[in-house]
Formats: structure tokens, sequence, C-alpha cells
């Protein structure tokens, strides 16, 4: 079972850290911490993760050629439908956190939809390759009206496969990062800092596996074909899971709990139940304050002296464990009553919201330059030398590679630097990692304005084509912002995360791409019929000629958004460290009865604190 342990820093400050968990080997005797675990354990799940992405990736953004070219899918529905692919695959993450920590576990999780993702890639490769399973050849871009679309028996095989592929690759990926960061017990200090490390690490895995896609497996897509290119994407997605069994032995496994949303429901229904009530001026006459109540779910045993304690925040959740029943022999059902730890895991979930919300903005940007950034390059010079052009999509590779030097450059030297002015284990905390990153993404939008501006320019006043060369700084701002937020924030939700959800709180994290692209459309959309509500203008977007559209200015409005987000970051940041104040072990007693004693002297923030 999990628990809970307390100790104080060098100033004195109560910080929370977790005991040891109970983990399991293959066969489900306890683990060895000796034999089991570790970043050698890890090692084999970041093998995983990097041939993973490659095969999603390399699929994902060749995808809408296929479709287009392939299945003579107009560009509008094309456009749609890789959308919607790639928004159904973060989306089933919540899926396969549930599964994963309600049912079968990580690993489990991980080599079942694996496999699922495996034959998706198997089937898109037979149907590329086989002629009966597609429309007759036909050249979309020369002759697209004769085109005939794909119907039936083919679509039918086409979005089978696809959506094997979504099932699979979004069930696996919270699981990646949440088994990885299991094989560390984060009660040990020295394997809570490789934790860290950990993270670092995935990240770079995640940035290999992505210049691997966009570059390599790309170019065989492009010059061997589809059904290639779709065989390569299955090889490398089985070289993933070879990976991942080969490290059988060495894993340290959380065994699932049963339904986790089983105990969360409790509290808030209890909650219901007793609204009316108030709450006793001693919070020790709480349910789960006394060491004899028996623990269950997703609680801690109260047995275990460091237990979650009463904090401040949300407070009437707090009713559910007001004890109406207290004195007789009688047992409340746990629908109307909860012990204080149940309590605060369900107010740590709710307290996280706000810092997931902050980081949509942030997709929304990413959005813009898989999206209105291409078409920047399409309308620069990207002739690198004579005989080659650099293929404006092929830009996204720019933050990948400058990541594979700035993440091993980070963890070797800013890391160790960084903990000895600050102390803490991972050099600045999650949350101002997430900050850091949030802050720099609005550079990102303010250097696209003003290249955009200037290439605009240009081409209408002088006639002259920019070097594609001029939007590099964008997209190198956002590699550094992504590996400060995007780590940040799983580090983040998997270090505050309810016992035992572990993978489904990393799933959360992967909601905000989907949130970001939606916001993006919407975004879109909104500015356009804003700005041509007059008849004398036109949108900034309105037209498909980026000569007569004012994408500077879209650029510039989502900088100021981006920094307007920042502020907001802040403040959500400071309102979740400072909300973290734990209730005294002596409580005072309140002359209003409904006020606990809480003691300000004694933070419960560790290395969530925002300054």
């Amino acid at each position: 079972m999990d628990m809970e342990a307390r100790r104080h820093d060098t100033k004195g400050e109560s910080v929370c850290v977790m005991s040891e968990e109970i983990t399991v080997d293959w066969r489900g005797k306890p683990s060895n911490p000796n034999k089991h675990g570790g970043m050698r354990a890890a090692a084999f799940v970041l093998g995983l993760q990097g041939f993973e992405i490659m095969a999603i990736a390399a699929v994902g953004n060749n995808l809408i050629t296929y479709v287009m070219n392939e299945m003579h899918f107009s560009l509008s529905k094309s456009a749609n439908i890789v959308t919607d692919f790639v928004g159904t695959i973060f989306i089933l993450a919540l899926l396969g956190g549930y599964l994963s920590d309600s049912y079968l576990g990580c690993f489990w999780t991980m080599l079942i939809f694996g496999f699922v993702e495996l034959s998706g890639f198997i089937l898109l490769s037979v149907q590329a390759h086989l002629p009966q399973l597609k429309p007759p050849q036909c050249n979309m871009l020369a002759d697209g009206e004769n085109c005939v679309e794909a119907k039936g028996f083919e679509t039918l095989i086409f979005f089978v496969a696809l959506y094997m592929v979504a099932l699979g690759s979004g069930c696996v990926k919270p699981n990646m990062i949440a088994h990885g960061g299991d094989q560390f017990d984060q009660s040990n200090p020295k394997q809570s800092k490789k934790l860290s490390t950990y993270f670092n690490a995935a990240y770079f895995a995640f940035s290999m596996g992505e210049l691997f896609a966009l570059t390599l497996l790309v170019w065989v897509q492009t010059n061997s074909g589809m059904d290639v290119g779709f065989g390569v994407s299955a090889a490398v997605m089985a070289m993933g899971l070879i990976s991942l069994v080969s490290g059988t032995l060495y894993y340290r496994n959380k065994p699932p709990q049963g339904s986790i949303f089983t105990p969360i429901a409790q509290v808030f229904v209890a909650a219901m139940f007793k609204r009316k009530h108030i709450c006793p001026p001693n919070p020790q006459m709480l349910h789960g304050s006394q060491n004899n109540v028996p623990s269950s779910g997703l609680v801690a045993p109260s047995s275990d002296p460091g237990r979650l304690v009463l904090t401040q925040r949300f407070r009437f959740l707090d009713k559910a464990c007001i004890k109406v029943e207290d004195g007789s022999n009688r047992k409340e059902s746990p629908w109307r009553l909860c012990s204080v730890t149940q309590v605060e895991q369900v107010k740590i979930l709710v307290s996280v919201i706000p810092i997931f919300a902050c980081t949509i903005v942030f997709n929304t940007i990413l959005a813009q330059l898989q999206t209105f950034s291409v078409q920047q390059g399409s309308a620069m010079d990207t002739q690198l030398t004579k005989s080659f052009h650099i293929p404006p999509a092929s830009l996204q590779s720019i933050p990948y590679i400058i990541l594979i030097f700035v993440v091993p450059l980070y963890e070797t030297f800013f890391v160790p630097f960084a903990r000895k002015i600050t102390g803490h284990e991972s050099g600045i905390s999650p949350l101002q990692r997430i900050g850091a990153g949030l802050f720099f993404v609005t550079f990102s939008m303010v250097s696209a304005a003003i290249v955009e501006k200037k290439r605009r320019d240009a081409a209408v006043d002088s006639n002259k084509i920019l070097s594609i060369f001029w939007i590099t700084p964008q997209f190198l701002i956002f590699g550094l912002s992504e590996m400060l937020t995007a780590v940040g924030l799983i580090e983040f939700f998997y270090k505050q995360s309810l016992k035992g959800m572990q993978a489904f709180s990393t799933a959360i994290t992967y909601c905000s791409y989907s949130f970001g692209f939606y916001l993006s459309s919407l975004l879109v959309s909104l500015v356009n019929k804003v700005t041509s509500s007059s008849p004398t203008n036109k949108g900034w977007l309105i037209d498909n000629d980026l000569n007569k559209d004012r994408l500077d200015l879209f650029y510039w409005m989502l900088a100021v958004l981006g920094f307007l987000n920042f502020l907001n970051y802040l403040f959500w940041a400071r309102w979740y460290s400072r909300s973290l104040i734990s209730v005294s072990t002596t409580a005072q007693q309140d002359p209003h009865g409904d006020n606990y004693g809480f003691t300000n002297s004694s933070k419960h923030v560790g290395d969530e604190s925002i300054p």
C-alpha cells in the first residue's frame, strides 16, 4: 500500500515526500531494490518511447499526402481526417491511463495496445500495397475532378487500420512515462534525483524519434512509396515492443488497485450529503485523523504517521470527513464518510487542473508552427544549393535537432549548477520549469510576427523573396520552451498525482495537445469573423495568399495571448504553492466553530514553491 512520509529541509519547512511503495516483479513477488528498477530498467522503456514516436510521427506527418494521393479525398476532408486522427490519439490516452491504473498495470497495457498499434501499421501497409484495396490511380493535382474517391470496403479497411493505430498509440503513450517513472523510488533521495534525469532522458528519446521520423522515415515514404513507409513504421514499432519485453526481468511494477474513480466520487458524494453539517473546531475529530481508521482504495493506511493532513483549499470537501455516527456501533458507508487522506488526495487532483489549463495556449502556439509557419516557409526561398530545396514541412525538425544537443547540456551542466543554488533535486522545480517555458514561447510568436512582416513587405513592396532560414528562430525558441514546459508538466503531474493514478495523470497532460489544436481552429474562425465584420475590411486569414493576409497581426495577437497566459499561470502556480499550508497537529479552538487552527509556519509546498 502507498504511504506518505514527511521530512524537513534545510530551511525547516515541512516537505512532502513519498515513502517506499510496494512494487512487484514480473512474477508478482515483492521487487528487490538491488535487482529491479533504476535507470537500467527505465532504459528499456526509453527504447519503446523512441521507437513508438518514430513510427507514429512518420505516419502522422505524411498521412495527408497518402489520404489525398492514394485515397483521393478532398483537401478539406483529408485535413479533417488527419486532425481527427491526431486528436483521437491524445484523447484515448485517458483510456490507457485508466485501464493501467485500475486493472492492467502499465506493462500489460503497453504490451497489449502496443500490439494493437503494430497491427494497425501492418494493415495500413497491406492496403497501401494492394491495388484492390484502393481506388484506381489518379493524379489529384492534374485531374482531381475525375479521380474516384475511396468508398465502401476500401474506406472500412483504411479507417479500421488508422484507428487501430490511434487506439494503440493513445493507450501506450501515458504508460511509457508512468512505467519509466515507476522504476524510481521517490522516498530514496538518490533515486528521486534520477527520476528527474529520467524525465529529461524521456524527452531526449522523444526528440530523437521525432527527428528520425521527420527526416529518414519521411524520405523513405516519399521515395519508396507509402506501402514501404508504413511497413518501416511497423518494423520500428516491433523493435519498440522488443525493447519493452527485454526489460521484463528488471521492472518494478505497481499493481493496479481497482477503479481509480470510485474513491474520488465517494468524496464528492459524501461532501454533498453532509453539505449542511458544520465541521468540528478540532480537525482531530474528523474521520482519518486518528490511528484507528481503516484504509481502502487509494487512501494511505491510517497507521502511517505521515499520512496527508488537512489543507485550507477546497474546505467544503472536508465535510466528507464528518463522523455523524461517532460513538455508535454502526459504520457509515464509504459513500457517506471518507478519511482526511482520501479528501486531501482529491484536493490535489482538483488543484492541478488550473496548471494544466495554462498549457493549452502553449499548444495553440504549437499548432501555428505546424500549420501557418509551414505555409510561411512555402512562400520563401527554400533553395539551399543549386539542386537541393528544403521542404517547408521539414522545418518542424529544427526544434528536435537543437534539442538533441540542448537536453544533454541541460541535464549535465544546468541541473547541477542550479541544484547548488536552489537545493532542488531537479535544479528548478517543475512549476518553475513550466513557467519558464510559457514565458519563452511568447518570444517564438514575436519572432514569427517580425519575420512575417519583413517577408510580406519584401514580397509586396520589392517583389523579393526572403530565405527560409529567416523563420528558423521561431522554431528554435519554441523548441527550448517545449523542452521546459512539456517535461516540467509531465514531472509535475507524475509527482503530484494521487497515489495509484500516475498513468492517468500523465494521460491528462496529453489532452492539452488536443485542446490546444481545437482552440487554434476556434481562434482562426473568430479572428476571421471579427476582422471581416465591415464590408471594407477583409479578414486577417481569409485568403489563401499570405501576401494578402495579415498573418503577422495574428502572430502578434498570439504573442499577447501567450504573455497574458504566462501571467495567469503565475497566479495559479502561486495559489497552488500557497494553498498547501497544512493544519497544525494540535488545533487551536476557533470561536466561530467552522474554522480550523491552521499554522502558517508549516508549509506543504516542498518542491513546488513559486517565488
